[in-house]
């Protein structure tokens, strides 16, 4: 159900204070010392220029490694990951835009993240720079954990195509995943995410990079698209045997008297299992919880595409929808977290599939 949200303005990243006084500090410094040079002695201009580069070039390096810009296996440092993906979708809206991926596109990067699970980083990473896309590793400031990010770069363009990012857990082998399939649409969504990611060891965060009502028609609503980038590498988990957890939001009134609306879609009877202790953990924290699988709920999604892929592949996804009044209330959302995080830390303890790899 399509909930409403404040939109934040964006705020591109900055280098640090100290990394421009830095570079600054030593572009003046190379120019002074290469002029007084090249005046005494102008056979020495050549090698003095030499250096006027290396000392810009480490600048440079200074200041890309200060300002989050590593797009290698270096990671940065002091990052928060809820900040990061909000300012990510604060631009998100109706009116943004939306380009459908071509197959050999959603494909070639459901495969390069299955390169990065299989431990292939730089083979990833070469597949992922062909299709515009970046990876990079981030430290979360809020938890000490690394993760890679693999991130669309027209996102920063005048025309991007939305085709969303990853996360990945990088302290254990991938075992389960988180879906958002509607930010901002579904108010709060990817906060939610941020929480079950940061909950439990061994996460890969799957996030739309687009509104739903982006595009033309429903083409950005990758809930329940086929053909995008999102439902490709859902399908990539999905066929390692990785459980899903996809999470959306509803409004109040589409559904009185229930706090959250928990079901399996049309994956296989042994998602019911988690199913369970999913809404056992919600009822203990006081949410009412219209349960699929026992009574008929509004929301079930039976239509979604991700729970269509698992059931294929016989593996565990969960649909979950939250009320406005849950996503939106930070005391009520840590708490529908915190019953997330029940489910996903037995997911953490399973044994991986042979392919899923950190």
């Amino acid at each position: 159900m399509r909930a409403d949200s404040s939109m934040r303005a964006d705020r591109p990243r900055k280098t640090t204070h100290a990394a421009r006084k830095t570079s600054s500090a030593v572009r003046k410094t190379v120019l002074r010392k290469t002029s007084v040079a090249a005046r005494k002695n102008p056979l020495v201009l050549g090698a003095a220029a030499l250096t006027a580069v290396a000392a810009l070039l480490t600048a440079a390096l200074v200041i890309r490694a200060e300002s989050g810009e590593d797009g290698n296996s270096t990671p940065t440092a002091g990052i928060d990951l809820e900040r990061r993906i909000t300012d990510y979708t604060a631009r998100f809206g109706a009116d943004t835009g939306y380009l459908e991926p071509r197959r050999a596109d959603r494909q070639a990067v459901a495969r390069a993240v299955g390169l990065l699970l299989d431990g292939h980083r730089d083979q990833a990473a070469a597949r992922l720079d062909a299709l515009d896309f970046d990876l990079r590793t981030i430290t979360d400031s809020a938890t000490g954990r690394r993760y890679a990010e693999i991130a669309d770069r027209t996102d920063t363009g005048p025309t991007p195509r939305g085709w969303g990012r990853v996360y990945v857990d990088l302290s254990a082998p991938a075992r389960w995943s988180v879906q958002i399939p509607h930010p901002v649409a579904d108010a709060r969504t990817e906060q939610l995410g941020v929480g079950a990611l940061r909950g439990s060891p061994g996460g890969v965060l799957v996030l739309a990079g687009a509104h739903r009502d982006a595009g033309v028609g429903d083409a950005a609503d990758v809930a329940h698209r086929r053909y995008t980038v999102f439902a490709a590498v859902c399908a990539e988990l999905a066929e390692r045997g990785l459980p899903g957890i996809q999470i959306h939001g509803f409004a109040d009134d589409s559904a009185p008297g229930y706090d959250v609306i928990a079901s399996t879609g049309r994956a296989s009877r042994e998602s019911r299992a988690d199913a369970r202790t999913l809404a056992n953990a919600l009822r203990a924290r006081d949410f009412e919880v219209c349960r699929a699988w026992v009574r008929s709920c509004p929301l079930e999604g039976r239509t979604n595409e991700q729970g269509r892929a698992a059931a294929a592949q016989d593996s565990t996804f969960l649909h979950v929808e939250f009320a406005n009044a849950i996503r939106t209330d930070r005391r009520e959302a840590a708490r529908a977290v915190a019953a997330v995080n029940v489910v996903t830390a037995r997911w953490a303890k399973r044994t991986p599939h042979p392919g899923a790899t950190g």
